[in-house]
Order: C-alpha cells, then structure tokens, then sequence
C-alpha cells in the first residue's frame, strides 16, 4: 500500500533524454522522455490495444507511436491515429501522470491529478545558494521495502554499528533520543556533547578538538528524509547553544521511491556551509557518503529477508518510537485516501 496524492521522485533530471523508457513508481510502469521542447512527458507504459510497453515504441515529433500495431499518442495520452482507417476507439489513450522538474530531479504525481500541486513539492533552503556547495550519486537499488529504508534514516542510534568507519562515535549508542511529530512528518534528535568527531567528519570540520554534535533525522510524508549533522567546537553547542563561527552544517536529503512492495530507488544529495567551489572535497564527500549507503544496503537488504521469511515475531526497542509514529501516521493517511476514493468511484 502506498500514499499516492504525493509527489514522489522519478529519475534525476539528466537521466530522461529524448527516448522512450520505462520507469517504475509505486508499483506501476511508466513510459517516460522529454519532447522536442525539452518538458518531460510521462504516461501510463501500456498500449491499450494489446498492452505492449509504450517504451518499447518510438517518438514520432511529440507523439509516441506503439512498437505493435502503430497507435499513436499524443502527450496527453489521446490516440491521434490507430490502423484501419475508421473511427479511433474512445477507449484509446493512456493515463498521463503530472511531472515537475526541481533541484535537478524529476517529481511525478502518481494521485488524483486534479489535485497536484508543485507548491507542494519538499522546499530545501540553500539549494542554488552560492554559500553552500552540494554533493551528490546516483541513485540507489534497494532490495527492501521503502519503510525499511525511512526507519532506516530515523535511527541515529543505528551509526554506532552499521558506520563504525565514518558517522560513528561513542556517543551515538546510549545518548538519549528526543521525538517531536510535526504536521508533515517526524523528527529524531539529540546533541551529544565534548566527543570526538566521527571519522567522516573529522575530515571536514574546520577545527580541532572535541565537538558538540546534532543529529537530526527527519522523514516527511511520504518518504522523503533530512539529516541534519551540525558540529561546534565543545562548549558551544546544544539547543541554546551560541554555536562557534567555524560550525560545520551538512544538510543531507534523501528521497525513498518505492518501486515495487519488496524495491526501492534511493535518491540522495548533501548541502554543506563550507568550501562550496572546492571540487575535490565534493568527490571526496561522495564516494564516503555513497559507501556508508552501501553498508546501509546490505544492512536494509538482509533485513527484508529476515522480515519475509522470520518464523518468529519481531520486537520493537524504546529507540524506535520515532519509526513507529511515522509509519502509523502515513498508515492513517493511506486509509483514509483509500476511503476517498472508494467513495468517489461510488
């Protein structure tokens, strides 16, 4: 079950060139390229004649004409010609899906369309500012389901024992959790104060010594996540703390786009307030960030296993309030869309 009045990532922006391919969102195919004025177009990937992937056609001007039998479609999903010379029956066209492109990604709408609202897409402060430099991947394959990976990135407790050799540190075993529910997700939080920066990030703070340390995860509905990492030199952290002139922040964003029930493709980039030009700190950014994801992989993979195949029932942990509040919440919001549109199609 999935939220589907949402906006969900479909592909990176440079990712949907001007040739059909099929994408895979919330279970459903869908035949994507840009047109000859660059906007990218997507529609159901089924022609209705016999159900052949649309993807597996060709691009005719703006048009996508099906490998099979030649229906044609226009961008909107209408049939504009079909073989036989008659009349092209009312039943010929396929569902479009709204798209917007952002922060060099493509979001697509996979609800009620009447209602999609690009206003509605994440807002992330800093984006195009000159002050911040970004890093980022390519997107991920999970083997899991999308939950897995949005209680994944609301469990700092989690760092101590799957990113010993990078986010780590003493301190993020046993230090307490605070959770606040918000109206648009839940956040894990806690400073951690005068330790030692974890590996990762003691190869980027721009000072010595020990530190005050905040992690705040954050995953909003319906599963996009922040992560927040601030590091102040020791004494000047906290939640009223001054916070020191050489405080390194790393806003990290992550988008969960499920796939199939048991799939995920994982988006992911980090804003940092520091060195913004500095191309070699970016690369070297990447490729830390994108192996503590692999351990997060091969963590979340073996997790779906264990939950498909456990003979016995799971526990929860006081640790994983944060995880558990989310999922009951966006739960809530899929029942009740379901109820809506249960009545609608009355």
């Amino acid at each position: 079950m999935f939220l589907k009045n949402a906006w969900y990532v479909a592909a990176w922006s440079d990712e949907i060139v001007n040739d059909l391919q099929q994408v895979k969102v919330l279970g459903e195919k869908i035949c994507m390229f840009r047109n000859s004025e660059g906007e990218v177009i997507a529609m159901e990937d089924a022609c209705p004649h016999r159900k052949l992937p649309l993807s597996k056609g060709r691009i005719k001007g703006d048009n996508v004409e099906c490998g099979y039998h030649g229906l044609t479609f226009d961008c909107a999903g209408q049939c504009v010609w079909a073989p036989g010379g008659g009349r092209i029956p009312s039943a010929a066209r396929v569902r479009p899906f709204p798209v917007h492109e952002k922060y060099g990604l493509v979001w697509i709408w996979m609800g009620n369309a009447a209602i999609a609202d690009i206003e509605d897409i994440i807002d992330i402060p800093n984006f195009d500012s000159p002050e911040w430099g970004i890093n980022r991947g390519a997107a991920m394959e999970l083997n899991c389901n999308y939950l897995l990976m949005c209680d994944n990135l609301l469990d700092p407790t989690h760092v101590a024992w799957v990113h010993e050799s990078s986010f780590a540190a003493a301190a993020t075993k046993d230090t307490p959790l605070r959770v606040t529910k918000t109206d648009t997700g839940v956040i894990v939080h806690r400073w951690m104060m005068d330790h030692e920066p974890a590996p990762f990030y003691k190869k980027v703070v721009e000072f010595e010594g020990n530190c005050d340390r905040l992690q705040h995860y954050e995953v909003r509905y319906p599963s996009h996540a922040l992560i927040r990492a601030v590091f102040t030199p020791a004494g000047t952290g906290g939640v009223e703390g001054p916070l020191h002139e050489n405080t390194f922040v790393m806003d990290s964003y992550n988008f969960m786009t499920p796939t199939t029930e048991h799939e995920t493709r994982y988006y992911w980039f980090q804003l940092r307030n520091i060195r913004p030009d500095d191309e070699e700190l970016s690369a070297m950014m990447s490729e830390d960030v994108r192996g503590a994801f692999e351990e997060d992989r091969a963590v979340l993979d073996a997790v779906q296993i264990g939950m498909d195949e456990k003979t016995s029932p799971h526990i929860d942990l006081g640790i994983d309030a944060g995880q558990l509040r989310f999922r009951r919440q966006l739960e809530a919001m899929i029942a009740e869309e379901a109820m809506v549109d249960a009545k609608m199609s009355q």
